[in-house]
């Protein structure tokens, strides 16, 4: 038997009925083939906060000034934010990486120090990236991985921050999926009414401004240097056949960027929930991409994936530890 097989024979002679651990039944086989084993397991769970800043927001397309985005770092650093408790909850090592945010933090904070630049350019004048700090960031974040993997991490988060980053995510998730940007973009931060009409006219020029041709081409003129990074990553944890748990709408957005680069990242990616940012559901119904979670988050911080990871252990220890019919004494189904 092949090893997909194998798995599926195992799961399916637990002891209960077939399919009866649902979702978890279809991590488990994912994961066994991940890691090429009838008997995977989690080492050293990392969720990586990538941060950076964003040009656009000149134009008025958030609630919060950019200024929160390096308030935040300092939060996380603390130890005081949303994805700091569920990390610590779940014992998953946080790392924070300063991607591209506008401002100069402390020596000696816990801050990955990976600055491409103060932040993208406002996208609505020119390119959010050139294409070499597009390349930059994608080639950095698939250092950072090297680094987990090398630290015998098997399990990789990704998490982010920066203000203006759910209208890079809408123009990007746009263009890939050919989906009008009205259906891609939502409060974000909390916008309403004018607010919201008004980043929607400004996305829709600015999609309008550009026609890049390669994925990395509409990266760099979309994207951020966050979401830069994290394709890069999840790229590289491609690479290293690890898992890859994908949070909201940003990181999804990344991932469908990594996906257009190398469409063998989908088999990689857990997507750990569905978020109350209105594309994001759009975004995973047409990646086929079914969520563990529905808890109305839209948080990003990575929150969703460092929420989700005792689900995918939980699909792990039933495939390892779970009695068998051949094992238990307990009678099958005729």
């Amino acid at each position: 038997m092949t090893l997909e097989e194998q798995l599926k024979h195992k799961i399916d002679f637990k002891t209960k009925p077939p399919g009866a651990l649902g979702l978890l039944e279809e991590l488990a086989l994912q994961i066994g083939q991940i890691q090429n084993t009838l008997t995977p397991e989690l080492k050293n769970p990392t969720l990586l906060v990538f941060a950076a800043d964003h040009g656009l927001t000149d134009e008025g397309i958030s609630s919060f000034p950019k200024e929160v985005t390096w308030q935040m770092v300092m939060n996380f650093v603390a130890g005081g934010a949303a994805i700091n408790v569920f990390c610590r909850q779940n014992g998953i090592n946080l790392k924070v990486v300063d991607a591209g945010v506008d401002f100069d933090f402390p020596e000696g904070i816990p801050v990955i120090n990976a600055k491409i630049a103060r932040g993208t350019r406002n996208m609505r004048r020119e390119p959010a990236m050139t294409l070499e700090e597009c390349a930059a960031a994608i080639q950095k974040g698939r250092e950072l991985v090297k680094l987990e993997v090398a630290g015998g991490c098997n399990i990789i988060g990704f998490g982010e921050m920066g203000i203006g980053n759910t209208s890079a995510s809408s123009l990007l998730m746009h263009r890939f999926l050919d989906i009008p940007i009205e259906e891609c973009t939502g409060s974000g931060t909390g916008m309403r009414g004018e607010q919201l009409t008004h980043k929607m006219q400004i996305l829709k020029k600015v999609s309008e401004k550009y026609d890049p041709k390669t994925p990395e081409e509409t990266l760099a003129a979309f994207g951020g240097l966050e979401i830069g990074m994290m394709v890069g990553a999840m790229l590289e944890a491609r690479d290293q056949q690890m898992i890859l748990l994908i949070d909201g709408f940003i990181a999804t957005a990344a991932a469908l960027t990594a996906i257009r680069i190398n469409p063998e990242v989908r088999e990689n990616c857990v997507f750990c929930h569905s978020s109350d940012e209105r594309g994001h559901r759009l975004m995973l119904q047409n990646m086929n991409a079914r969520p563990m979670l529905q808890l109305n988050l839209r948080l990003g911080e990575g929150t969703g994936a460092a929420l989700a990871l005792p689900l995918v252990q939980a699909a792990v220890n039933f495939l390892n530890e779970m009695a068998s019919f051949e094992t238990s004494g307990v009678a099958n189904k005729d």
